[in-house]
């Protein structure tokens, strides 16, 4: 199959995959003429490709991390420091968002209190 078939038939954007392929350029026994196949070792890689994609990891960030995995246990340290980084800022993400909807909730309530606008201040 192309790399277009693989993208369609196992629901991963082509960046990723063309992200897997370069990774794996050195290994041609099983890509010819433009035929990408996959074995389950790749679908588990593609798998773990996906879920860095899904919790926000960029390109760069997926190149890293997949190189650090690749060297086992001395990429470990590297590779939670990179999870536990992501998980700060998604937690500071849902922080801001909580602060948001706090704000939003406020003006809503305010509002069915008292639908008009506040009065302009009085200038003096």
């Amino acid at each position: 199959m192309t790399i277009q078939e693989a993208s369609e038939q196992y629901h991963i954007p082509i960046d990723l995959l063309s992200i897997y392929e370069s990774w794996n350029s050195g290994r041609t026994e099983e890509k010819t003429a433009g035929d990408w196949q996959c074995n389950d070792s790749d679908l588990e890689w593609l798998s773990l490709i996906m879920t860095l994609h899904d919790i926000g990891f960029d390109v760069d960030e997926i190149k890293t991390y997949l190189k650090l995995a690749r060297k086992g246990d001395q990429g470990r340290d590297e590779r939670i420091r990179m999870l536990n980084q992501k998980r700060r800022v998604t937690l500071d993400e849902i922080h801001m968002r909580e602060k948001q909807l706090d704000r939003l909730d406020y003006l809503r309530h305010e509002m069915q209190k008292s639908p008009l606008l506040p009065k302009k201040p009085v200038s003096g």
